[in-house]
């Protein structure tokens, strides 16, 4: 078992898949769904799987997702997701979907796919993840609200857990073989491709039922009824959950190319488009919810950093001609601008990426949210070409005042400081990263530009314990030990040689105490895959 986990990562990377997790564990069994006359069990059914197993067997497919190249942690977009995905948690909160304790055990965290299929997933212990080709299909932020808030029903409402009950007998392990096993199956419908992940599955014991690998219909219609309820008590417009099951239903239509994955794991069976339907009846006669700015600038970026090839990058710069642009919104204008700027950088083509800033910042009357990522693209234009001083003053400029939620401006504002290599400009990045850190240490990005940030400054013993800190936000607790033992001996030969300051002595007793931390951490990892 040991040895098939340590080989999944170079498995899915060699496959060149991801899979949708949100349907990745047994339907219920015919027999306890005919004791239950078809209906779905009580909220309270999935207690008999402890919340902290369902995390860690989260944690243990989690790992493998951040040890692959198709995980990207990128602010800008990052910070679009958590504007809509925040919202979405305090209203189940208030709805009493999200008990206080399952969101203290939960990550709830949203991860990215680089990845152009359309699709998200939900996995055991509160992890979602979304992938690029998503973000650039949908119209508005209240149809990606609409899928988010399916998915986090699919948790609060314990699903996983009740599934996890229903196959009782399989270790947790043993679970987390099989959902990354169907990680492997469900993005791929070449022979040779399948069978690789079948064999995933094999180790896993788990072959004999990759074809039931799906959410029971009342379960899809459960998350559907409860997801409703809290996108439109977040304040996400209704029409945004109609139109993205006409969407859907238009793709089923045409026979799903491979193209939406989602469809799969999340079949529009005829009760569930009905029941999509009755709800429009009931809405106040709307048309679509319009795209704003902001959200066909992020729908662009997502489709930028998918990696789409250099004739879509082409195709991008060119649909920002001055006919097609002529034609659209002001919305869809900032969208293309936006677009044609980024695939001009992605092709190092910078003269050109400048001109369509420029363009992108002479339309005006953008929505602040989107005068923000304008401004940041500005500031990762300039870094691009080298000027990392242009970089940090559009940054840093006392005009603007950086939000609490604001991560992405954090985040490169802290690395274009690093990026003079100026150590001046390294203690202020170090300085105001340790502000962040202290309100978001599971911010393994942060964790990792704090420790260039020190090095910048010569201070070997933090620019360590930032890299061990970064890996243990990875759940890479192995490799976190490492760096906390090579802090903890760079600690004592500093002590040895009378240097180590009174911060130094603290700095150091933090490493021991974590190290001891993480250490444990790594025993129990150890032991759930069966390692002696």
């Amino acid at each position: 078992m040991a040895h098939m986990f340590s080989t999944l990562p170079h498995l899915l990377r060699r496959l060149g898949v991801w899979g949708v997790c949100a349907a990745m564990l047994l339907p219920m069994a015919p027999a306890q769904a005919q004791l239950n006359n078809g209906r779905l069990p009580n909220l309270g059914d999935g207690a008999e799987v402890p919340l902290g197993v369902e995390r860690r067997l989260g944690e243990s497919i989690a790992r493998e997702i951040y040890r692959d190249p198709d995980y990207l942690d990128d602010p800008v977009l990052g910070d679009y997701l958590q504007s809509i995905w925040q919202p979405l948690l305090a209203s189940a909160r208030q709805r009493g979907e999200l008990t206080p304790e399952l969101e203290q055990q939960f990550a709830w965290e949203v991860a990215l796919i680089r990845e152009r299929s359309i699709n998200a997933f939900a996995l055991p212990g509160g992890y979602l993840g979304v992938h690029l080709g998503l973000i650039s299909a949908v119209s508005s932020a209240d149809e990606l609200a609409s899928v988010l808030a399916h998915e986090l029903s699919h948790v609060t409402q314990r699903h996983i857990a009740r599934m996890i009950a229903q196959q009782g007998r399989q270790g947790p392990m043993v679970m987390g073989a099989m959902i990354l096993g169907m990680l492997a199956a469900s993005r791929t419908a070449n022979a040779s491709s399948m069978s690789a992940a079948n064999a995933v599955m094999v180790g896993g014991q788990a072959a004999a039922i990759q074809s039931q690998l799906n959410f029971s219909r009342d379960m899809e219609r459960e998350a559907d009824r409860v997801g409703y309820g809290v996108m439109t008590e977040a304040g996400y417009e209704p029409q945004g959950f109609v139109t993205m099951f006409e969407k859907l239903q238009q793709a089923a239509r045409l026979n799903d190319n491979g193209s939406f994955p989602y469809l799969r794991s999340h079949p529009m069976t005829t009760e569930r488009i009905s029941d999509a339907q009755a709800r429009q009846q009931l809405l106040p006669m709307r048309g679509a919810v319009p795209t704003t700015s902001m959200h066909a600038m992020m729908a662009a970026r997502a489709q930028v950093l998918a990696n789409p090839g250099i004739d879509v990058l082409r195709t991008i710069t060119a649909q920002a001609n001055v006919t097609t642009l002529a034609a659209a919104t002001k919305a869809k204008q900032a969208g293309m601008l936006y677009g044609a700027a980024m695939a001009e950088m992605k092709q190092r083509n910078f003269g050109e990426a400048r001109q369509y800033l420029g363009r992108l910042q002479a339309l005006g009357s953008l929505e602040v949210s989107a005068q923000r990522v304008v401004r940041l693209l500005a500031a990762e234009l300039a870094l691009a070409t080298g000027d990392a001083a242009q970089a940090v003053a559009l940054l840093e400029t006392k005009a603007t005042v950086i939000a609490n939620n604001d991560r992405a401006t954090r985040i490169q504002l802290a690395q274009s400081r690093v990026a003079t290599r100026k150590p001046t400009q390294g203690k202020a990045a170090a300085s105001d990263l340790s502000v962040w850190l202290n309100q978001h240490p599971r911010d393994a990005t942060a964790w990792l530009v704090q420790a260039s940030a020190h090095e910048l400054q010569g201070d070997g013993l933090r620019a360590i314990r930032a890299h061990a800190e970064a890996r243990a936000m990875e759940l890479d607790y192995g490799a976190a030990v490492d760096r906390f033992k090579a802090a903890q001996l760079l600690a004592h030969q500093i002590a040895g040689e009378g240097k180590l300051d009174r911060a130094g002595h603290m700095e150091a007793s933090i490493i021991d105490a974590r190290l001891r931390e993480l250490e444990r951490l790594r025993r129990e990892q150890a032991l759930e895959r069966g390692i002696n």
